[in-house]
Order: structure tokens, then C-alpha cells, then sequence
């Protein structure tokens, strides 16, 4: 159990370092703000993507609506009234998208949308193939944000653990371990892959152990970009994945 001083340590990185990018986001629109903007609309394109799909039947005029909903964002300077202490940034996120698509059926069409502000690039080619292997067609709009958010959130984890097993010169190890840190082991496989690597299944056993533990803890750290604390962060995995 971490002492009191220690948590506290852990709390002032969470509050000032991970939410850094969408307070920057929030300021005045400037070159720092806009790049705050690109980098949170990276991270987070594909869950609102995914929502909006769900409710909308057209690719095209799902596309335009995730541009119009950030670009509303930035004009409207909501993420100025956004702070760590107010709750999670998904559920503000989530939030302001319904609200937003609430509000769209009275608005002019995609084309004179966007009033001269700059646009966020995301790929909706790469979105909308993404969405075909996603249950689009039985999950509600909101299971379908949470669930893509989810998966974003594993997925960066997952980027972060292989550069780290690259670095130390473990990537191959890696590729060939990294298919059973999301499932359970079937009798036999640890063997089939011990025999690859020249290790014993004793080994590749303790070494699955020792990556999954370490993807929780990279999971942990990315749930805390938009928490204050290691508590909220724990719920935050809690919530998105039961």
C-alpha cells in the first residue's frame, strides 16, 4: 500500500502533467492551442466517430459531423470551462457530443460548415474501416463511445509496452507473447511458443505475467491523461472494462 506521502506525488502528476493537453486546448486560439487541439482530436477521433456512426446511416455525413463537432469545440472554447476537478474528459466529451447532435437537425449542410476555422485531421477512410468489425449494428451509440474509447485507450497502452520491449531489446519476444496478454492460454500454447524463442514454458509463462502486469500499469497511466488521481484512473479501467 503506497504511504500518504507518496500518493500525493502520484496526484500532483496526474492533476498538472496528463492534463496538460486539454487545458492548453482551451486557451485562446493560438499555434500552442491548435496543436493541443490536433493532439486530442488524434487520440479521441474514433470513439466520437464510432458514436456518430451508430446514428447516423452515411459515412460522408459522419465525417462532416465529427469535423463540425470539433470545430464547435474550438469556437466555442468549450474546453476552457474544463477542469480535472469538474470529472472525467470522457464524460465531457460524451456529453458534448450529444448535446451537439441534439442540435444539428435545424443546421445549414456540411458544406458551409466550419465558419473559417482551421479543421482537424483525422482519416475517415481508416475510421470506417475500423467500424465494420465493431458490433455497429447492436450496440447503442453511448456502449458504442465507451467501448471504442476503451480500445483506443488498450491500444495506446499496448504501442507504449511494445516500444519499451523494443528498446530493451525484446521485440521479438514481444511479437510473439503479445497474443495472450487479452486472453486465456490454451493447454499447450506456452510449449509451441517456448520452442520458438528457446525458453522454457515456465519462462514464457512468468514473462506473459510480468507483461500484463506492466500493460496494466501503461492502461492505468493512460486513463489518468484525463483523471487527477490513481483512484479515479483505477475507476476509470473499471468503468471501461468492467
Amino acid at each position: 500500500m503506497p504511504d500518504a506521502e507518496a500518493q500525493n506525488g502520484r496526484r500532483g502528476v496526474f492533476a498538472t502533467t496528463h492534463w496538460s493537453i486539454v487545458l492548453s486546448a482551451g486557451t485562446e486560439e493560438n499555434t500552442a492551442a491548435m496543436a493541443a487541439w490536433e493532439k486530442l482530436a488524434n487520440t479521441y477521433w474514433f470513439p466520437v466517430y464510432a458514436h456518430v456512426r451508430r446514428r447516423v446511416s452515411c459515412p460522408e455525413q459522419a465525417k462532416d459531423l465529427v469535423q463540425e463537432f470539433f470545430t464547435t469545440l474550438i469556437r466555442r472554447k468549450s474546453l476552457a470551462r474544463v477542469a480535472p476537478e469538474k470529472g472525467r474528459f470522457r464524460t465531457f466529451l460524451l456529453s458534448s457530443l450529444k448535446y451537439f447532435l441534439s442540435d444539428q437537425y435545424d443546421r445549414s449542410s456540411a458544406a458551409k460548415r466550419g465558419g473559417g476555422l482551421p479543421t482537424i485531421s483525422f482519416d475517415a477512410m481508416a475510421a470506417e474501416e475500423r467500424c465494420r468489425y465493431e458490433q455497429i449494428e447492436t450496440d447503442s451509440p453511448d456502449k458504442m463511445f465507451d467501448r471504442c474509447w476503451a480500445a483506443a485507450l488498450i491500444g495506446r497502452a499496448l504501442q507504449a509496452l511494445r516500444s519499451e520491449q523494443s528498446q530493451a531489446g525484446r521485440g521479438h519476444q514481444f511479437e510473439q507473447l503479445q497474443e495472450f496478454l487479452g486472453r486465456e492460454v490454451e493447454p499447450g500454447e506456452y510449449e509451441t511458443v517456448a520452442g520458438k524463442l528457446g525458453l522454457t514454458p515456465n519462462t514464457v509463462a512468468a514473462n506473459v505475467r510480468r507483461l500484463r502486469l506492466r500493460l496494466r500499469e501503461l492502461a492505468v497511466s493512460e486513463a489518468a491523461k484525463t483523471t487527477t488521481t490513481l483512484s479515479e484512473a483505477e475507476d476509470e479501467l473499471r468503468a471501461l472494462f468492467g
